[in-house]
């Protein structure tokens, strides 16, 4: 029977080993190979053809075993290129390739999924407003033009639409049909996404997950938490799996579908969400359901991880026709374990994403560009100081959002009648979103029109309803609309994230910095009103996600303008300070708390300690659990089976064994 010691430590030893760089070679597959015998024994045959590593406990989740993983592969490898002839030459280049075909085929598949994403969101979002009376599946901007997915472009939009038809030209009718529509389209996402539904297995000691797959879970009879695994963005999740955990079936063919469908709806409520977030997932879904034709991934969790860290960069990159900023998304805010050739391969899967979205033409423009700018009017020196109030305008948004965020999350989804009927808070959400948006014209269109409208540059002539407003000197009710956006917009955000519906948070955050910067915009005349919200929506973002060098890439991916790469590095680092001042957590980070999805953070532990001015002695394990972990090594080298047995069953008792021993 174990002590008393052994049954109730809980040791404080932080995972600091894990990032350290005089470690970082043993992860490297080639000098792990290195290091092995040249002969590859039965032994060896018989450990590269076994199941993943036995999977421990951690809370409701199990573990992979990563240095089982990293041997495995390595003899697998070896095996594979130790073949003789002609077959053994093509399994060597099969086995070297097999990481670039899995690559380029999640790019592929995610763009074709992302197209018909778009193509649905855009055209179920006009639906609150009208139909096109020539073809019911198209929206407002493809009935009144030529701009057709799949086909060829023409920007002339002309003033008249005969072929568009809206519902009523009654004001209170179109209010009353738009947020009708938004209801039931509500509804259904949510809907939708209460058939993801699971329970999560409580790992206890003695239940670990075996299984080979990285996200099916064996019965373990024990009742874990439940989740609805298409609810959300999904990022906080992938973050937790690419760590090394497993969350049974997050992965499956029916997620993505369910995914994308409920995406598809609840971008279309007109709700305070964007589908990038859930593109993510989507991409991290197909990066899954490819590694699992590939031996190679299938039976190495590590393997597949690499895999999956590749095609997060390939969601992004479909969601904003941001090809670089994807993988550098992947690498800052995601992926935990991102080695140099996953960053190639991100590379390559972002790419094919790139080129088969752009061919496949969803918006109808031809271009990859989003939200496409032409200021043609550089800043001065004293712009910076504008700048550098954008950012800090964008980390007390940023700031404010997290924290009340989690309190709303922490407070109103506790009740009851929330916790128990996701759905009927998804209703709630959407009638508050309709009945505060409407009254607004900025705020009645689609997130990612939102922005489009208030980067607009109107020192030329142009007809959009922005330049308009902005040509009546002194109009204070445009000023007013623009003051209600940015307020409506937080306020709507805060109560949105965190429903059970697939959403995103970069789209939100990108609006409310829009309208933010508009506004500042119109005391400066010296240059557009458009480049200041540009600079605000990166703002924002940036205090909402913390992201910095990603984002930064991405905006002038968004917007092609690497003009103002400069204000936009002062903008988010000046936001991401002032935010970090605020809350120590981004958005994500929140998310992970919140759901409860484990992730080890030395950083953080070693700022718990520091925080409770506890000196380093505190790490180290006590004695008792040093002497049942060491291995003293005699000077023949030569350590007796027994003597091994014994450690590891104290290593097991512990809920060490992913520690290993100290020799």
């Amino acid at each position: 029977m174990p002590d008393v010691e052994q049954a109730t430590e809980r040791s404080h030893l932080l995972p600091l080993l894990a990032h350290d760089r005089r470690f970082s070679a043993v992860q490297n597959e080639a000098d792990a190979s290195s290091i092995l015998s040249t002969h590859v024994s039965k032994e060896e045959q018989l450990l590269a053809t076994t199941s993943v590593g036995e999977r421990l406990p951690y809370n409701d989740y199990t573990t992979i075993d990563w240095l089982h993983d990293l041997v495995k592969d390595s003899f697998r490898s070896r095996i594979i290129h130790a073949q003789p002839g002609i077959r053994g030459h093509l399994g060597s280049a099969f086995e070297s390739g097999q990481g670039w075909i899995a690559a380029a085929l999640i790019g592929i598949l995610t763009a074709c999924v992302a197209f018909c994403v778009d193509v649905a969101v855009a055209t179920v979002s006009d639906w609150k407003l009208g139909y096109c009376d020539t073809n019911i599946f198209s929206n407002r901007e493809n009935c009144c033009t030529t701009r057709h997915p799949l086909g060829a472009t023409n920007t002339n939009l002309g003033e008249s639409c005969p072929a568009w038809h809206m519902w009523t030209n009654d004001y209170w009718k179109a209010f009353g049909i738009f947020v009708g529509f938004a209801l039931a389209f509500g509804v259904i996402s949510s809907s939708f996404t209460m058939l993801t539904k699971s329970t999560l297995p409580t790992a206890a000691p003695g239940h670990g997950d075996k299984s080979a797959r990285l996200t099916e879970g064996g019965d373990q009879g024990v009742v874990g938490k439940s989740i609805y695994l298409a609810a959300g963005s999904g990022i906080p999740e992938i973050k937790t799996i690419l760590s090394g955990f497993v969350i049974p079936h997050f992965l499956d063919l029916k997620v993505l579908v369910i995914k994308a469908i409920g995406a598809v709806f609840a971008v279309a409520t007109g709700m305070c969400l964007g589908k990038e977030g859930p593109f993510v997932h989507i991409a991290t879904c197909v990066a899954y359901l490819v590694g699992m034709l590939f031996p190679k991934y299938n039976e190495n969790g590590r393997k597949m991880r690499e895999l999956l860290s590749a095609g997060c960069s390939a969601g992004l990159s479909v969601a904003f026709g941001a090809p670089i900023g994807g993988v550098l998304f992947s690498y800052e805010e995601i992926s935990t374990y991102f080695p140099r050739k996953v960053l190639w391969r991100a590379f390559l899967c972002s790419l094919f994403a790139a080129m088969v979205l752009k061919a496949l033409n969803p918006t109808g423009t031809g271009k990859l560009v989003l939200f496409e700018t032409n200021y043609g009017i550089s800043y001065s020196p004293v712009h910076y100081l504008v700048f550098v109030l954008l950012g800090i305008a964008g980390g007390l948004f940023g700031g404010v959002f997290c924290k009340a965020n989690f309190w709303w999350s922490k407070t109103f989804r506790k009740y009851t009648i929330i916790s128990r009927h996701p759905v009927f808070e998804v209703f709630l959400v959407v009638l508050a979103t309709g009945l505060l948006q409407y009254p607004n014209p900025m705020t009645r269109e689609p997130g990612d029109v939102i922005i489009k409208n208030l980067l607009v540059d109107c020192r030329g002539e142009s007809e959009a309803w922005v330049c308009q407003q902005e040509a009546k000197d002194g109009n204070p009710k445009f000023l007013g609309w623009l003051v209600y956006g940015t307020l409506v917009k937080l306020v709507l955000t805060i109560i949105t994230f965190g429903c059970k519906v697939p959403s995103g948070i970069i789209i939100p955050a990108l609006d409310a910095g829009a309208f933010f910067g508009r506004l500042v915009g119109q005391w400066i005349t010296t240059i557009s009103p458009g480049i200041f919200a540009m600079v605000g929506a990166a703002a924002f973002l940036a205090g909402v996600s913390r992201m910095t060098i990603s984002l930064c890439v991405i905006m002038f991916e968004l917007t092609g303008e690497l003009e103002y790469i400069v204000p936009h590095m002062i903008a988010i680092l000046v936001a991401k300070w002032v935010a970090d001042a605020l809350e120590k957590d981004g958005v994500y980070d929140l998310a992970q708390a919140v759901l409860g999805h484990p992730f080890l953070d030395a950083d953080h532990a070693m700022h718990l300690v520091q925080g409770q001015q506890e000196l380093v002695q505190r790490l180290i394990p006590p004695k008792k659990t040093m002497q049942d972990i060491t291995v003293d090594v005699p000077k023949d080298n030569k350590i007796s089976k027994r003597t091994l047995d014994d450690k590891l069953e104290k290593l097991k008792e512990r809920g060490l064994m992913d520690a290993g021993l100290v020799l």
